[in-house]
């Protein structure tokens, strides 16, 4: 076996990136305190072609040495917005026809395993803050709520690793 380089991947450059067509779903950061963690969100977001990240309440924006760090420059090709409340960027995005969906840990909650994207539907997606989660009041006015199935003796996974299992099952869902 030999590796494939990064030329031999064939990677498309930033302004292309920006260009091209995205899975109709943007993640919401709800009060993300570690910047790092957003750098991963942003890396994972260029992977699998989000529309749009919203940074909102505490969560750290670019220019950002720590986001930049783990992102690898990812925040030059993703879109982003920032929103002073979750609560705030949730109403818009509702607003623009995106059903919202918390990922979270609630009695209502659908399993991922479970949980089939629908064609022609945009998402919203919410994460929360590492200790905290998703906030009650975002939860409040989600549409619905996928939990990740879990074996474990935690309770949880690091919140850009949930946002890398989430997204996989949009963009393996959409690009089918």
């Amino acid at each position: 076996m030999k590796k494939t380089t990064n030329a031999e991947l064939g990677r498309p450059s930033v302004e292309e990136f920006r260009k091209m067509e995205k899975m109709p779903v943007v993640v919401v950061l709800d009060n993300v305190r570690s910047a790092q963690n957003v750098g991963a969100f942003f890396r994972t977001g260029d992977a699998f072609a989000v529309e749009k990240i919203a940074l909102c309440g505490i969560t750290a924006t670019p220019p950002s040495r720590d986001i930049h760090k783990s992102s690898l420059g990812a925040e030059f090709s993703v879109e982003w917005i920032y929103c002073a409340t979750t609560v705030e960027c949730v109403q818009q995005l509702k607003s623009e026809g995106y059903t919202i969906v918390a990922i979270e840990q609630i009695a209502e909650s659908v399993m991922l395993d479970k949980f089939e994207p629908v064609e022609g539907v945009k998402y919203a997606l919410v994460f929360g803050n590492e200790v905290e989660g998703v906030s009650q009041e975002v939860v409040d006015i989600c549409d619905s709520a996928i939990e990740i199935p879990q074996l474990g003796t935690k309770h949880s996974l690091n919140v850009s690793v949930s946002g890398g299992v989430v997204l996989w099952k949009f963009f393996e869902n959409f690009n089918n």
